[in-house]
């Protein structure tokens, strides 16, 4: 594996441009500006290259303008810079003073300056591993650094659709790779703004001193990428054949992430592009990665008309408010994407009995966004509460306990195992029970099984893992582990 052998050259090989926008911005203007001149007495090829550089100092200004109120959002400022919008004149010296304070932050990488993140000396000698993710604009490797701790370094793709289309559009390699940036510039911002445990983590970014990158042609200052806690993506198809106690766990995670994102510090953020793919998993937990189509923009109306929810085969109307903003917009595009892309795989099937009216609630009101998220939090955090505390188990027969006969502080060895779904082994069947009685009940459910063990290992929720067999050839002192034998199969020759 090829080993990054300092710091500039680890920026280097990652390949992440983020630009120093008051420098290069004033550069390529002063450059424009030159070249207007001269457009009259140019041949036709210099006008429209040109009118290239014109148009890609335009997006370039526009994507700035994005990041701006994302970086200065905070009580009256986020108000001034709302307003600014439509009263841009007034608001101009204001923006131009954030434009330069801020800008700084990232440019200058004053944020490594704490003690618990990452920068470019974290990666010398790291090795580069596999690709965990490639999109149209950015790439995602995985990587052990020096301390052996796994992380994700992104940067952007320089073989990707955004990077392609732009060269065909502009032809300027330069300043197309300073554009296709500003995604990932957005999102280092934004996963600086915003901190939730159901939001990937950045442990850092790395950044070239000012002058060895594309500064030093008129470019910008340093080329850098961000350093992130390594998560696997969400594998859909995987994630349907697990057990319903995972399926709810991804489930509450999103939902205690959106309602975190209708109040966060930026405002209500809307996911634009609100896709699974745009989540990943760290040890079971989902996790928020792609946040660069992330908005924090009140949609403005002047009736009910203009606020208007299409989605493939449902369509809502909102209420204009008072304020002449699309009321909760943000929060409804949101619950309804998770319905649509989560609740309706992963919720309903094989929910447990005693749960099923519950679920369905959660179905019916979010599928209909009758409820807003503070209700859908409130309902998955119910289902919670008695999952965890076994309140929904209370149709279980005590009686059953006859049925079994405990051996503790034993383990079997020689089992024959057979296979349940959906079980948390792939090799046999192991499922979560709240409760010895639960695992009499499933036992007895099986027509095969004539026993299960119980050695106190929990899932997520708290619940224990038992292991239920067909049979096994004879017993291992365990100090951890129980063992209830079916008395109904003890006489029978394969039993014990």
């Amino acid at each position: 594996m090829p080993v990054l052998g300092s710091p500039l050259c680890a920026a280097a090989l990652l390949a992440f441009v983020v630009s120093s926008v008051s420098v290069s911005l004033l550069i390529r203007s002063l450059q424009l500006g030159a070249n207007k001149g001269n457009m009259t007495k140019g041949t036709a090829e210099d006008q429209d290259l040109n009118w290239r550089r014109s148009a890609l100092l335009h997006q370039l200004n526009e994507r700035r303008k994005e990041i701006i109120p994302l970086l200065s959002a905070r009580g009256s400022e986020k108000k001034m810079l709302a307003e600014s919008r439509y009263f841009p004149q007034q608001h101009q010296s204001f923006s131009a003073m954030f434009d330069y304070n801020l800008w700084n932050e990232i440019t200058d990488g004053s944020r490594r300056m704490l003690m618990d993140e990452m920068d470019c000396d974290s990666l010398v000698g790291v090795q580069t591993g596999n690709v965990l993710g490639s999109g149209y604009t950015k790439l995602v490797l995985k990587v052990v650094l020096r301390e052996d701790q796994p992380v994700a370094l992104k940067f952007v793709n320089e073989q990707g659709n955004d990077m392609e289309k732009c060269l065909q559009d502009f032809g300027d390699p330069r300043g197309c790779l300073e554009l296709v940036a500003y995604k990932l510039k957005k999102e280092i911002v934004l996963l600086q703004r915003l901190k939730h445990p159901n939001i990937i983590k950045l442990r850092g970014h790395c950044m070239e001193e000012p002058g060895q990158g594309l500064e030093r042609d008129g470019g910008g200052g340093g080329r850098v990428t961000a350093i992130l806690e390594q998560g696997y993506p969400l594998q859909m198809i995987q994630l349907l054949q697990s057990p319903w106690e995972e399926r709810f766990r991804v489930c509450l995670g999103l939902v205690r992430l959106l309602h975190f994102l209708s109040r966060s510090p930026l405002g209500s953020v809307g996911l634009l592009d609100f896709q699974p793919r745009q989540f990943v998993l760290v040890s079971g937990e989902l996790k928020l990665t792609d946040l660069d189509d992330a908005s924090v923009e009140e949609t403005p109306c002047r009736s009910d008309r203009d606020c208007l929810l299409q989605f493939p085969h449902r369509n809502f109307t909102l209420p204009c408010s008072a304020a002449r903003f699309c009321r909760d917009l943000n929060q409804k595009r949101n619950l309804y994407n998770a319905y649509r892309y989560f609740f309706t795989y992963l919720l309903p099937h094989q929910a447990p009995p005693g749960l099923t009216h519950l679920v369905d609630h959660i179905m019916n009101s979010t599928g209909e966004l009758r409820a807003d998220i503070n209700q859908t939090l409130g309902s998955f955090e119910e289902i919670l509460l008695l999952y965890k505390s076994g309140l929904h188990l209370d149709n279980l027969p005590p009686s059953i306990i006859r049925d079994y006969t405990v051996m503790r502080g034993l383990a079997t060895a020689g089992d024959v195992e057979y296979r349940c779904w959906p079980s948390f082994s792939p090799r046999g069947c192991v499922l979560a029970v709240h409760s010895a009685l639960e695992g009499m009940a499933l036992c007895s459910a099986h027509p095969q099984c004539t026993s299960f063990s119980l050695s106190g290992e929990t899932t997520w929720s708290g619940h224990l893992l038992a292991s239920f067999r067909s049979g096994f050839s004879h017993l291992l002192p365990d100090g951890r582990s129980e063992v209830y034998l079916r008395r109904a199969k003890a006489s029978e020759p394969s039993g014990v």
